[in-house]
């Protein structure tokens, strides 16, 4: 019995662009929260907490990336041509982002809210487009002899554009529970407020896309709802409903370390749900992993290099998080 290359490479990506969506989102999430936090102490704090690790954190979209074309150049060819605007928009965000994050430190007292602002419509930008482009493929790309064969706008729909909102509260959530671990006084009581505000926003579009993603297609309905895979993912709900309780319960217990682990747990459960929704297609609703996959010579290759770097890249963000542990007080920074 051969190695299932296709399958072992649709693992690395997945696991990829989960790293990201879990790392990258608390950072994106602090951006997204700066129009809470108004003095300037409050965001040179928020800032700081993740000043060394926010530019390690994209290693993993690269990899995701990179991963996809190595692996699935069909795929990859099909959704940068049907998501290409989104996808755009979205890294001028980041681009936003990252230049305002530098450049906020340096800046004058009274040139400095205008980096404020370039970050927090950087950190919006990208998470929404992100949210749209995860809407966009869970809802289908028209594919005919292997060419995306739909209009260039078929990404803007009700279902896309929600996902974009929806990404927005899961960011800010993780932002939120993020600063309650690495925060102290005024700026972690206002955290704890957020962060509760966030999960019941949170859990409203769980609800949201869960009765709304059957609806888009036969296919998904069936794989949720027939029997015996409804017995199988039903635990999926319930541990929703459970992380929730116990992010709210930790919050307002005054824990620390607690409520990022619960809102991790429920992006993850999220994450995992559209996941089921589409799998084992990798442009849905028809084209497999095994249908898109490239030349086993060239996935056994580039296989080669990830099982290089992959625990590389573990081993550093592991290392880093760990020398930068603990609390960020007020006037602290590493600028």
């Amino acid at each position: 019995m051969g190695i299932d290359l296709p399958l072992i490479w649709a693992i690395i990506i997945l696991f990829a662009v989960m790293m990201y969506v879990i790392m990258d989102g608390f950072d994106l999430g602090i951006g997204i929260l700066f129009p809470f936090f108004p003095a300037k102490e409050d965001r040179d704090t928020m800032m700081n907490t993740v000043a060394p690790v926010w530019d390690g954190n994209e290693t993993w979209l690269v990899l995701g990336g990179a991963g996809l074309l190595a692996a699935f150049p069909l795929a990859y060819g099909v959704v940068l041509s049907a998501l290409y605007l989104p996808i755009i928009l979205m890294l001028v965000g980041l681009v936003f982002r990252g230049v305002a994050f530098e450049f906020r430190f340096k800046a004058s007292d009274a040139r400095r809210h205008w980096w404020d602002k370039a970050f927090i419509c950087g950190s919006i930008l990208a998470t929404f487009f992100q949210g749209v482009t995860l809407g966009a493929y869970i809802g289908g790309l028209r594919v005919v002899d292997g060419v995306y064969a739909g209009q260039p706008f078929d990404w803007l729909k009700p279902f896309s554009l929600f996902t974009g909102f929806a990404l927005l509260g899961a960011y800010a959530l993780l932002g939120s529970t993020w600063l309650v671990m690495k925060t102290e006084g005024e700026l972690l009581g206002r955290a704890r407020a957020v962060a509760i505000g966030s999960a019941w926003a949170v859990l409203a579009a769980i609800v949201a896309i869960s009765i709304w993603t059957p609806l888009l297609g036969a296919n998904i309905a069936r794989r949720w709802f027939s029997v015996p895979n409804i017995f199988y993912f039903a635990p999926v709900p319930l541990l929703v409903l459970l992380f929730l309780a116990m992010l709210i319960r930790t919050v307002r217990r005054d824990a620390h370390a607690a409520p990022f682990v619960c809102a991790l747990g429920l992006v993850f459960l999220g994450y995992t749900g559209l996941g089921i929704s589409v799998w084992p297609n990798v442009i849905p609703p028809g084209v497999s992993i095994w249908d898109a996959a490239a030349p086993p010579q060239s996935m056994g290759f580039a296989l080669v290099g990830a099982l290089l770097i992959v625990p590389i890249i573990l081993m550093y963000t592991a290392w880093g998080y760990y020398v930068f542990r603990g609390k960020v007080r007020q006037g602290e920074g590493y600028h």
